[in-house]
């Protein structure tokens, strides 16, 4: 039996927390999963670490295979002081617009905490969550450099991951208990064939497009 190899790539660090703890902040790490799918909500985690204890083998969620993501969304929620998450649904999408969307989930996961922060670490240049009443401190590629934005991107991927395999079976074509909404070849063709169903976002171009040929015909 080989061993078990570790997580790829160098740990993401808690610089940052510690710089705002010695300020006797509250930080939470905060990143979303779902921005770039065809189907299903665009989803958040907001994700206040422990001082005192390292959560070692965490890595963004895009670099673990999917059996150890599962294994430290759990080491997350059972160590973490709080761990909220935040849906926007894809009519929510079509209905405001996706920037506004994601700002919406973010400010709802930030709520669900059960401790209010000082201070939101997010993932990227862009702050959206100005009008939350926090100090917002951007991180460019966060969820490589911020242990707190790092367990949020597991978290928030683990529950969106397992809201589409509950909700997929129920349009079995598209597969998107597999491809998790996003346009895989397989996903492509049963859109093409079978036009959106009611997960997908009807005002991307692609799933528009594929609604009007349906109409078409």
């Amino acid at each position: 039996m080989s061993a078990r190899r570790g997580p790829p790539g160098p740990p993401p660090r808690l610089e940052r927390e510690r710089a705002w703890w010695e300020q006797g902040a509250v930080v939470a790490g905060v990143d979303e999963v779902g921005r770039g799918a065809w189907a299903g909500p665009v989803t958040y985690a907001a994700v206040v670490l422990p001082r005192h204890r390292r959560l070692r083998r965490l890595r963004d969620s895009k670099l673990l295979a999917p059996d150890e993501r599962a294994r430290q969304a759990a080491r997350v929620r059972r160590h973490a002081l709080g761990v909220g998450l935040g849906w926007a649904g894809n009519d929510e999408i079509d209905r405001v617009g996706m920037s506004r969307a994601m700002r919406n989930a973010a400010a709802r996961a930030v709520a669900a905490l059960p401790l209010r922060p000082d201070v939101v670490l997010l993932d990227g240049g862009w702050d959206f969550l100005r009008d939350a009443g926090t100090i917002n401190e951007t991180l460019v590629a966060g969820d490589a450099r911020s242990l707190s934005i790092a367990a949020a991107s597991v978290v928030a991927k683990e529950a969106r991951d397992a809201l589409l395999a509950r909700l997929g079976p129920g349009w079995p074509a598209y597969g998107l208990e597999r491809n998790k909404g996003y346009p895989t070849p397989q996903h492509r063709a049963m859109l093409a064939a079978f036009g959106p169903c009611p997960l997908h976002r009807r005002s991307w171009a692609p799933v528009a497009r594929a609604a009007e040929q349906r109409l078409a015909w």
